[in-house]
């Protein structure tokens, strides 16, 4: 095979499973703007398969925190997906790119809009915004994804309990109820990472319990073939809306208007009127506690009928 002598764009865009399906719109805009280009993302690596269901890069380079490892070659142009610096600008300037593209920052010779008319946008809109104002064209509704070949057809209600903090965890023995309630549905099956297993063994009560057992592309596989998904703002929300399966998101310091779904088979439950707002607290926040098992019932037997 000859050797690859595009130029390199690098996307940086080093966070996690949500993170990443929020920029997949972005990444296909760029896709579409620099198509003479070799795109390689720096991202954690284990988001790989999931990078490459998006068709918009060749590449995956791990991170080590936000540094991008070294490309091997001359970067032509460099992307920050990532944040509005100083410390992801600086990750990139470092590999000496000779454009760049980003949210602007003039201490640091960053062109681009300031941080500020982007802050408040949907996270999808903030990073299409950006591009646009580089004279990129991009649409924030352009990221669902195609389903894995290997996605799970029986249909299975997904449940996921966990949070990367306690202000975004619905309360365990709510979970649990609602499992329950869901069983005439379909097949509940229980998600969540290894050290979230004792958490949907809690939930699961009889269902099957995958916390601890998916890799990143398994988890894409039984989600894109679900038959509903229930979840707190997380990163298994984003892949529902990005395979198009029905969801019920329950927010609770960060409102759906930020993080949450598209148009379509979704529900976003929040009580905003309550919300503290810290997203790193101990305890579930105010907004996400008012929010009851039937409502949440009710909102999943809606999705799940459209």
């Amino acid at each position: 095979m000859p050797p690859d002598i595009r130029p390199v764009l690098v996307a940086l865009r080093a966070s996690q499973l949500g993170d990443l399906v929020t920029v997949v719109p972005a990444l296909r805009a760029l896709r579409r703007g620099f198509p003479g280009h070799r795109i390689v993302l720096a991202a954690p690596g284990e988001l790989a398969p999931l990078a490459r269901l998006s068709g918009a890069v060749d590449e995956v380079a791990p991170t080590r925190g936000t540094v991008p490892p070294p490309v091997g070659r001359p970067v032509d142009l460099a992307v920050n997906l990532h944040g509005a610096g100083p410390d992801s600008h600086r990750a990139l300037d470092a590999l000496a790119p000779r454009r760049r593209i980003g949210v602007g920052c003039p201490a640091q010779g960053w062109p681009g809009p300031p941080a500020a008319e982007l802050d408040a946008l949907h996270e999808r809109v903030r990073w299409c915004r950006m591009l646009a104002a580089h004279g990129v064209p991009a649409d924030p509704d352009d990221l669902r994804l195609p389903p894995p070949r290997d996605r799970v057809a029986d249909g299975p209600v997904v449940v996921h309990p966990g949070a990367a903090y306690g202000a975004k965890r619905w309360p365990v023995e709510r979970f649990a109820e609602l499992a329950r309630r869901l069983a005439p549905v379909g097949p509940v099956v229980v998600t969540g990472s290894a050290a979230e297993r004792g958490l949907a063994e809690r939930v699961a009560e009889g269902a099957a319990v995958l916390a601890g057992r998916t890799s990143i592309q398994d988890l894409a596989a039984v989600v894109a073939g679900a038959r509903l998904v229930v979840s707190g703002d997380t990163g298994v929300a984003h892949l529902a809306s990005a395979f198009g399966r029905p969801s019920v998101v329950l927010f609770g310091p960060v409102g759906p208007e930020r993080w949450g779904p598209p148009a379509g088979p979704h529900e976003a439950l929040t009580h905003a009127r309550v919300r503290r707002g810290d997203p790193f607290a101990d305890d579930p926040d105010p907004a996400l506690l008012a929010i009851g098992v039937d409502e949440v019932h009710a909102a999943c037997l809606r999705v799940s009928s459209a």
